[in-house]
């Protein structure tokens, strides 16, 4: 088996990696059915309504994340699962039946759209941190590039399946198919062969646990930078269900089919994006920052592009930058994270990655309405390359990096420390950090 899929050699993760695959067509099919309908049934063409429904989905983990890891930490991980999956399945069953008895007004989608975030909150770090249990930690780096790559082969066909559905039976039954898919992660969890689980350490009950895993992500200056920057483009850069559906609609008068098929075109960089990451033993900081680099470059010129079909081929590079940039970021955190804070650590991340949304998304769709959708996705690409290039000076001036360009045998972009910095000089400088951690990331 091939060193990119050298984790479905573990019958556990063959099994949830197939159960996720059937569970995430069925998410994306859900988010392009939701955006549809609110967009073009429940009000007229309202990028604002469209950016409220994702701000509330979103909005359950500012609050609620940090408990959640610590949940992660101490309970079962495969029960915990069942519970929220099941949860998720309920609240696409329960839409799915309104809207399709036609009583379905705009209040309730953001109702749904809120409850789901909690149960999406609660099941965020659970997830993440439930892969560690199914591969050996050698192995977590190439799991987690896996389970991106499932998710994105379900992003490329999962919305034009939907619009193709929309179009034919109306978005209630996609809904109620995604209720449905969500079986089969249950029951996936339930044919696992626990005594092939590695268990983590569980946090044992105490006091100012939370605080714990803030204390730990505050001495850690390479998380901190990881976060910073995710969160930046999280919030205005990351919301192409909103500036798609408005591009579509909008900019190039297309219907439900057109805009499912622009997702799934931006998928096919994504796959590409994920099934390179699952290659990588290591990612490092450097590639989240240059990946920012290159998803601020590449949505400008999506922004620019004057016709539907260029705007559809444009989508490709935009959805590879994106996913290396988010991959780099989750395997790195979760690879030089101590297991025992790990799922408050990934919680802490989760809410400024998903967190930053409930921000963004008003903001982002009042700019599609009021200069155009095309502003729409330039504010994410310029908000990018800002903090991009502030993260880069600053980490040259507090790691005492260097950044060469070399033409090897091929062009080689290398990131070392400077001469005459040990690694003592370098821990006083990074406070708490701990440097060979740092080192590795970096």
């Amino acid at each position: 088996m091939s060193a990119t899929f050298s984790s479905l050699r573990y019958r556990n993760y063959r099994i949830w990696f197939a159960a996720a695959l059937v569970a995430n067509i069925g998410t994306w099919m859900q988010r392009i059915a939701q955006d549809w309908i609110v967009l073009t049934e429940l009000t007229d063409n309202s990028g604002v309504a469209v950016g409220v429904t994702t701000a509330l989905q979103f909005l359950p983990f500012l609050v609620l994340s940090p408990w959640a890891g610590l949940l992660a930490d101490r309970l079962p991980r495969r029960r915990l699962l069942m519970a929220t999956q099941g949860g998720m399945g309920v609240l696409a069953l329960g839409l799915g039946a309104l809207v399709l008895s036609g009583h379905a007004e705009l209040w309730h989608v953001y109702g749904f759209a809120l409850l789901l975030g909690v149960v999406s909150a609660l099941d965020n770090p659970v997830r993440q941190t439930f892969v560690a249990e199914m591969v050996p930690a050698e192995k977590l780096s190439n799991a987690v590039g896996l389970n991106s790559a499932s998710f994105n082969a379900a992003r490329l066909v999962g919305p034009g399946i939907a619009g193709l559905l929309i179009a034919a039976v109306g978005a209630g039954w996609v809904f109620l198919i995604n209720g449905f898919t969500f079986g089969a992660t249950i029951i996936a969890l339930a044919l696992m062969r626990t005594r092939e689980l590695r268990t983590l350490p569980s946090a044992p009950r105490a006091k100012g646990q939370i605080r714990e895993g803030v204390r730990y992500v505050r001495g850690r200056t390479d998380i901190v930078v990881i976060m910073v920057v995710m969160a930046v483009v999280s919030t205005f850069g990351l919301n192409f269900q909103l500036t798609s559906a408005m591009m579509a609609r909008v900019e190039f008068g297309k219907g439900a089919g057109e805009y499912g098929i622009l997702g799934s075109v931006l998928a096919i960089g994504s796959l590409t994006g994920a099934l390179l990451a699952a290659r990588r033993d290591r990612p490092r900081v450097r590639l989240v920052i240059g990946s920012a680099f290159a998803f601020a470059v590449a949505t400008a010129v999506m922004a620019l592009m004057p016709t539907y079909e260029t705007y559809m081929l444009a989508c490709i590079p935009v959805g590879l930058a994106s996913l290396t940039m988010m991959t780099a970021a989750n395997s790195t955190i979760q690879t030089s994270t101590d297991p025992l804070v790990r799922g408050r650590v990934m919680a802490l991340y989760m809410m400024v990655f998903l967190g930053a949304t409930p921000v963004g998304s008003p903001f982002v769709g009042w700019v599609g309405e009021t200069l155009g959708p095309r502003w729409a996705i330039l504010v994410g690409s310029i908000a990018t390359f800002v903090v991009a290039a502030g993260a880069t000076v600053w980490a040259v001036r507090n790691w005492h990096l260097k950044v060469r360009y070399r033409l090897l045998q091929r062009p080689h972009l290398e990131v070392v420390y400077l001469d005459g910095v040990t690694r003592d000089e370098l821990r006083d400088e990074l406070g708490r950090a701990d440097a060979e951690d740092v080192a590795k990331a970096a």
